[in-house]
Order: structure tokens, then C-alpha cells, then sequence
């Protein structure tokens, strides 16, 4: 059975993300409900993962923190910025964490070749990086929690967020490469042309 679709026209608290994704992974689990591939927005926030250190926390007054149990570090999230979260079962595609970043990270490069823009991966690095400015600059990150092989949280795409934002942390704990977005390189593109290019290119099916 494909996963469902749901978009949020309205932006989405945090906390009420969060409640909403545990409570659709138990529903996977039991068999109750298919996956689900939730497209929304967030009101400004500074996320942090598992992996997060305190000291990257730079402007803590700036916007609301949350704590959460994806892994990764700090990042932000806020107004046009496509964040998707995937709730996948992964018992149905083997089982392996580093394969389903993977997905996800290719997923967003083809959605950007859509706009004309090169997406590329990193070994040492989670995310999609591109060329900008003769130096790289992270455009879309990735983080994701699995309980009993079932996989949430997922991914957020700089459509044309305020980057200035992301001033307040040193985001995902890489402070040696700035951040970028569809809009900065030049890519005027509604959320959602977006959205129409993540469901063609994706292939959770």
C-alpha cells in the first residue's frame, strides 16, 4: 500500500508535530494505518537532536527550543521552509537506517534538478550541499528517528527561508559551510511547484 499524503496550509507547532508523528508510528505499527508523507511548515524554532552541544546553541532568546529524539544536532525551522516529515516502515525496506538517509537524500536532489539546481552528497556529511559562490552551502537537512523499525522525522528544504535565522545556532554542528536556498541561488519557486515536484520524484511506493 503506498503511504498517504497530507499537507498543512497552516503552519504547525512543534510540540503538535511531534505528538502527531508518535501517534501515527503506534498506528503503523498496530497495522491500523498506512505510512504517511507529511509536507508542512513551522513557526521559527531551533530544534535539538540527540547529538547536539549546548555551545552551538548561540542565540538561545532568538526563537523556542525543543528538544527531540531525532538524531543529528541543532537546527532551524520556520517559515518557508518545505520540512516533510516521512513516517516509513522500514521492515518493508530491509531494515537499514543509512539506506533510508540515503533515500531521503536523493529524493530532495531530484527535486532540486527540477529547478535547475545540482544537489550533491557528502560521505562526511548528512544533508544536500550545492555549489554557491565558489564554495558549498547546505541547502536541505536530514533527521530521522526509527522506534521498532519504523522511521520518522525526515527532511527540511530551504525554499526561501529567512537565512538569517539560522544565525542563532551553528546549524546541524558545522560551522566551516554556510547555508543556502532556492531562493538565494536565484530559484523563485511557490511551495507549491515544490510540493508537485517532491510527489513526482518520490519513490516510497
Amino acid at each position: 500500500m503506498p503511504p498517504d499524503w497530507l499537507t498543512s496550509p497552516a503552519p504547525v507547532a512543534y510540540p503538535d508535530a511531534l505528538a502527531a508523528m508518535e501517534s501515527r508510528v503506534d498506528s503503523i505499527l498496530a497495522g491500523e494505518k498506512p505510512e504517511l508523507i507529511w509536507l508542512l511548515e513551522h513557526p521559527p524554532l531551533y530544534t535539538a537532536g540527540t547529538s547536539a552541544d549546548p555551545a552551538e546553541l548561540k542565540d538561545p532568546a532568538r526563537f523556542p527550543v525543543y528538544e527531540t529524539g531525532r538524531g543529528g544536532r541543532y537546527t532551524y525551522h520556520g517559515p518557508s521552509q518545505r520540512v516533510i516529515y516521512a513516517m516509513i516502515d522500514l521492515r518493508l525496506r530491509g531494515k537499514d537506517i543509512h539506506a533510508h538517509v540515503e533515500r531521503l537524500e536523493d529524493w530532495i536532489i531530484r527535486v532540486l534538478a527540477d529547478f535547475g539546481v545540482t544537489g550533491e552528497k557528502r560521505a562526511d556529511r548528512i544533508g544536500v550541499w550545492v555549489a554557491s559562490g565558489g564554495h558549498e552551502e547546505k541547502i536541505a537537512a536530514i533527521g530521522v528517528r526509527v522506534r521498532k523499525w519504523i522511521a520518522y522525522h525526515g527532511l527540511a528544504l530551504n525554499v526561501a527561508p529567512d537565512l538569517s535565522h539560522f544565525s542563532g545556532i551553528v546549524p546541524c554542528g558545522i560551522s566551516t559551510f554556510g547555508v543556502t536556498s532556492l531562493r538565494k541561488l536565484g530559484c523563485i519557486a511557490p511551495m507549491q511547484q515544490v510540493d508537485e515536484a517532491f510527489r513526482r520524484c518520490c519513490d516510497f511506493t
